[in-house]
């Protein structure tokens, strides 16, 4: 199965997706410092460094899978919900490709405050657009601590299909067991620099972190956002003022902050994964990456869609000749 991203940002997106079982044939970024991160970790893939309002989709007609995460900006309760008449929206961007390259399914991710009642009628719209374009359409809010992500992040999901394959997909059930907790997940890397107090920091730091937010280049830093999420960091034992460049080291005394590497495992990201780019950048990436675990899961539902049509397809006929 192919696939096309557009805003494919550091990768979260497309390494879900890939573990999913497809194969990407372009991907579209406009910042510099991801298109690394994306080449970096992926030599193979076909990084197009641009701005996706000047991509073309044709060469790509037919093609299974049109992907994305676009701007959240436009939507999100930290900025001013601007909606379309914010200049980052996409989404139309997203809607004429879908009609110059006819994909089989489409997958679109967002913040969720998408789903505010404001952006009824704009939501509205763009299922119109795909249901005239052929596409049975679902919008479903999935929680990324659902599917082993130790984090509340809450992300709308629109997923598209062609009518001959819309019946054989189901969003996928999320884990039964609760995600792994922040102490869990970042020890090892909280030990690496030779911290004694790794081990009682993490058994302290025993629930599941807030929403990693990355900012803008025009807004945000390098910290864990605003106030009341890093209230949420200090109760799990971290100093969310700021990243660091490197773990505790031993004699450390007081709350550790988080590295790049430690945001990205809170993301989801495997530990290979390697982010480029300095401090400020980097973490960026990381923060308005689509958790991979979620990715996978429901590209995975995607995928399995296509081929059970396909699979009945071919069986059919054999089962005409052994009733006849």
């Amino acid at each position: 199965m192919r696939s096309i991203e557009i805003c494919a940002g550091a990768g979260g997106q497309a390494l879900g997706l890939e573990q999913a079982g497809f194969e990407h044939v372009a991907l579209v970024e406009i910042d510099p410092a991801a298109c690394a991160t994306l080449r970096k970790n992926r030599p193979q893939w076909n990084v197009i460094e641009g701005d996706v309002k000047a991509f073309s989709a044709k060469p790509y007609i037919g093609i299974d899978l049109l992907a994305g995460g676009v701007p959240c900006p436009p939507f999100s309760v930290a900025g001013k919900q601007l909606g379309n008449d914010d200049e980052r929206d996409l989404f139309p961007s997203a809607l004429s490709l879908v009609r110059e390259c006819d994909p089989k399914a489409v997958m679109l991710e967002n913040v969720r405050g998408l789903f505010d009642p404001k952006f009824k009628v704009y939501r509205d719209n763009i299922i119109r657009e795909l249901k005239e374009l052929g596409y049975i359409c679902d919008w479903q809010l999935v929680q990324a601590n659902h599917y082993g992500v130790p984090q509340l992040r809450p992300r709308t999901i629109l997923v598209a299909l062609k009518s001959e394959y819309a019946e054989y997909f189901h969003w996928p059930i999320g884990v039964v067991a609760p995600p792994p907790t922040v102490g869990q997940v970042l020890y090892n890397e909280m030990a690496s620099n030779g911290w004694e107090g790794a081990h009682a920091w993490a058994a302290q730091a025993d629930g599941i972190a807030p929403t990693i937010v990355g900012g803008s280049k025009k807004h945000g830093g390098a910290d864990l956002g605003p106030t009341r999420a890093r209230l949420a960091w200090d109760k799990l034992g971290v100093d969310g003022s700021g990243i660091v460049d490197e773990p505790p080291s031993a004699g450390f005394v007081g709350k550790p902050k988080l590295t790049v590497k430690m945001a990205a495992r809170i993301q989801g990201f495997p530990p290979e994964w390697e982010f480029v780019g300095k401090k400020t950048p980097a973490y960026r990436q990381v923060g308005n990456a689509f958790p991979p675990p979620v990715a996978k899961a429901v590209g995975g539902a995607i995928l399995k869609a296509l081929t059970a049509s396909a699979e009945i397809t071919l069986v059919m006929p054999e089962r005409k000749v052994a009733m006849g």
